[in-house]
Parts: structure tokens; C-alpha cells; sequence
């Protein structure tokens, strides 16, 4: 059977609704795993503070299955809360991290590069963030790193060679809205699995927000219209699901991992 890379945004800090929040969080979380697809986990996403991951897992005591959490990892830390994520990573059993740079805001700290010894580094990127976890926690985690296909292809090849040489183990792209020629060389030349990200809401305009440009869509966005064409031009590659719609969508994804 094939499984979906499902992501589930942190609950805010500030919600209004907390306990119903919550409540709605761990249900989606519970339903994802029970169907045998692997939840991911933002980390204050679009700058926007929210509980952390392991604190969600905690709070609300649920299980993490070998090899069935991601945690979204970025660099909008002071160094003591960085430890304390990746310790109760480690702690609960969380196989994989997805190491970027992250959206920040006034409100948050970042890391600075004599707090990871980033000898030579003018701010902590990535890169420096996974050097950093690689040479502390060596192989207790499974390491992973963004793709943008919407940058120039030589200056984003050039940042991948870089993740790659720091140690990453799989790619997951920015939301891939159709096949495209550089999605097909990446997946030719990558000596990691790549995963792709599909964007599934219907909300065109918020995907502007999170990739900086304006995407490449003629007309109405049918999310799973863009899945079922990604599914049928790649089918052997692992599709990562962004803002699921629980409800409408999630009942659509069949055990055999396509689209209804």
C-alpha cells in the first residue's frame, strides 16, 4: 500500500478555541496514522507561533509509530529551544526531520552562527542547521531538506549540492503544481528518494505566500485534479500532502493511494 506524507499544522498558541483545537489536532493525527500514511508536523509555519510538535505528542499522549512522524525543523530558535525539540525528538522515537531555514518573525529568536560554531557563515540556513544536528546526533534521525523548482535552476542545484554534501537523505519539493521537465531531471540525477508536495487547497493565492512568486495556474485550482496528474506522471515517487482537507479529501485518498 502505498502511504501519503500528510501534514498537520501545530495548533496556535493563541487560538481562541484551545481545547477544541486540540481535540480536532490529535483526531486528525489518530486518523492519519490508523489509515498507514505518516504525519508531519510544521514548525511555526509562515512565522505564525504555534505548539511545537513534541509538545502536541506529549500533551495529548499520542503514539508515534516507527518510521511514521516527520518533524518540520527550522532555524527561528535560540539554541536551548533547538535542544529541547530535537531531545524530545529523539525521546518519543521520531524517525525523520525536515531541516529549512523557516519563515520568522520579530517575535522569534534566531540562531546565530557562533551558536552552532558555523565558522565563516553570515547567517544559519539550512545547511548549517543539519551540519550542526549531524555532527551532535549523528544517524538518530533520518535528515531531510526543501527543494524550490520556482528559484533560478542553477542557484537552487547549487543549494541542493550543498544540503546534499551536509548530510541530507531525501528531498521534499516546494508544492509542484503540474510534470514538468525539471521535476523529471531531478528525479534522474538525485542520489536520495524525492518527494514531491502537493498543494491541496483550493486557495491559490496562500501559495503565493509561502513560495514568493506568483504560481503558474490558468484559472481555477483543482487540488485534486493536480494530485491525480502528479500520481499518474510519477507514480513510483511519495507525494506530500499540504493543508489536506479532512473532511472533503481524505476520504478520496483510497488504500490503494490514488486518487478516487
Amino acid at each position: 500500500m502505498k502511504s501519503y506524507r500528510i501534514e498537520l499544522p501545530a495548533v496556535k498558541q493563541d487560538a481562541e478555541d484551545l481545547p477544541v483545537r486540540l481535540e480536532r489536532f490529535a483526531a486528525r493525527y489518530r486518523k492519519v496514522l490508523d489509515a498507514g500514511h505518516i504525519v508531519c508536523l510544521t514548525d511555526n509555519a509562515l512565522g505564525k507561533i504555534a505548539f511545537q510538535g513534541h509538545e502536541l505528542i506529549e500533551y495529548l499522549d499520542l503514539p508515534v509509530p516507527q518510521g511514521k512522524v516527520m518533524v518540520h525543523l527550522n532555524t527561528f530558535h535560540t539554541l536551548k529551544e533547538l535542544h529541547e525539540i530535537v531531545d524530545a525528538c529523539a525521546r518519543l522515537g521520531v524517525a525523520d526531520l525536515l531541516v529549512v531555514s523557516g519563515d520568522g518573525s520579530s517575535r522569534q529568536s534566531r540562531l546565530e552562527p557562533e551558536d552552532i560554531h558555523a565558522a565563516g557563515a553570515v547567517t544559519v540556513t539550512s545547511v548549517e542547521l543539519l551540519v550542526y544536528l549531524r555532527k551532535v546526533y549523528g544517524s538518530a534521525f533520518r535528515y531531510g531538506v526543501a527543494f524550490n523548482p520556482y528559484e533560478p535552476p542553477e542557484h537552487e542545484m547549487e543549494k541542493l549540492g550543498r544540503k546534499l554534501a551536509a548530510g541530507a537523505e531525501f528531498i521534499i519539493t516546494q508544492p509542484v503544481l503540474s510534470p514538468s521537465p525539471a521535476i523529471d531531471a531531478l528525479r534522474r540525477t538525485s542520489p536520495v528518494p524525492l518527494h514531491l508536495e502537493a498543494w491541496m487547497s483550493p486557495n491559490i493565492g496562500l501559495l503565493t505566500q509561502c513560495i514568493g512568486i506568483e504560481p503558474p495556474v490558468q484559472g481555477a485550482f483543482d487540488p485534486m485534479a493536480t494530485l491525480r496528474d502528479l500520481e499518474r506522471a510519477y507514480p513510483e515517487t511519495e507525494i506530500y500532502l499540504a493543508l489536506l482537507d479532512f473532511k472533503n479529501q481524505f476520504p478520496q485518498l483510497t488504500p490503494s493511494g490514488d486518487p478516487t
